[in-house]
């Protein structure tokens, strides 16, 4: 496994992390899900992602107890923090959103589902156009001082927001955003014209969510009229793949087949070596509902892409890519 930095910071991730989006505390049983991240940890991921939100607080328990028995300064633990968490039924109005006082709510509530004195990075989960920024960076800095969190970063930001919080942080004297977590794979490009170039300009390294695109650049679903049983298209998941589940995408994937072959790797580790290519990119999150997932993922940490290469895939794609 490759470790790189976050950004211009001197924290280390492994080039893959482990997530638990959709999966622990929900359709994963805790014992598969406590397998997956023992088999990341022995396999040399450091980096694992969680959020208060995944099923209200249940993946962070379970990311939390899977963990508790390995040294705590062998691996970087982050979650995030925007969404409700109160019953629908009964709305908390102060539960949601970037304000102080459900930020560091919430930073505690995290601190004690997982388990931990401290979270390495804590993400603000999407923009609050409601909360002057000021307040939300203001906050975040207040939590590092006070020990709670090392690092804080952003999730689907855009460049302006977070050059926006960059610069107000460094005129204020408070600790800056050091990450950054967009949606990012071979089909889902839209944070290259903006986002990625001012990452990089300002130090911040991306940590980026569905490299494999809900699963479609592993190469399973060859037919939209053949779906296979017990896969994520089969569920009740399949909501967050429609934008990539046509019979036009499928058979440009089946096109990346024959490069990973050429390559001598799998279609899946061809897509996450397709997203670590980019220098803004320091970690590419995966989900595993098996240990042979990680198996399989991991080994894309170690895969340095030709260019020609990156230049076929993307030929393969031209037509389907979303920007």
């Amino acid at each position: 496994m490759n470790y790189r930095k976050l950004g211009r910071w001197g924290v280390r991730v492994s080039a893959v992390g482990l997530g638990s989006w959709l999966t622990y505390g929900g359709s994963v049983a805790e014992r598969a899900a406590t397998a997956c991240i023992h088999r990341a940890y022995e396999r040399g991921v450091s980096f694992f992602d969680t959020a208060n939100a995944y099923e209200r607080g249940r993946a962070e328990e379970v990311m939390g107890a899977a963990l508790a028995d390995r040294p705590r300064e062998s691996f970087v633990l982050a979650t995030k923090v925007f969404f409700p968490m109160s019953d629908p039924a009964s709305p908390n109005p102060n539960d949601r959103g970037l304000s102080r006082k459900h930020v560091t709510e919430q930073a505690h509530a995290s601190l004690r589902r997982l388990g931990t004195d401290y979270i390495d990075l804590y993400q603000c989960h999407r923009y609050d156009i409601d909360t002057p920024l000021e307040e939300t960076c203001r906050t975040m800095d207040d939590l590092v001082r006070a020990g709670k969190i090392l690092y804080w970063g952003t999730s689907e930001w855009s460049a302006d927001q977070i050059g926006h919080a960059v610069s107000l942080c460094g005129a204020n004297g408070w600790v800056p955003p050091v990450s950054n977590q967009p949606q990012y794979s071979a089909l889902w490009r839209r944070i290259e014209e903006r986002v990625l170039p001012t990452c990089e300009d300002l130090g911040l390294g991306n940590v980026v969510w569905s490299p494999l695109a809900m699963g479609i650049l592993t190469g399973k679903y060859v037919s939209v009229d053949d779906v296979p049983a017990g896969s994520r298209a089969a569920g009740e998941d399949a909501q967050f793949m429609r934008r990539y589940f046509t019979q036009e995408i499928l058979d440009a994937v089946q096109r990346l087949r024959p490069i990973a072959d050429e390559v001598g790797c799998s279609l899946a580790q061809l897509a996450l070596g397709w997203c670590l290519r980019q220098p803004a990119v320091s970690s590419v999150i995966v989900g595993a509902t098996k240990p042979e997932h990680v198996d399989d993922n991991v080994a894309a940490g170690d895969l340095d892409l030709p260019d020609d290469i990156v230049d076929r895939m993307d030929e393969a794609l031209v037509d389907v890519a979303i920007r």
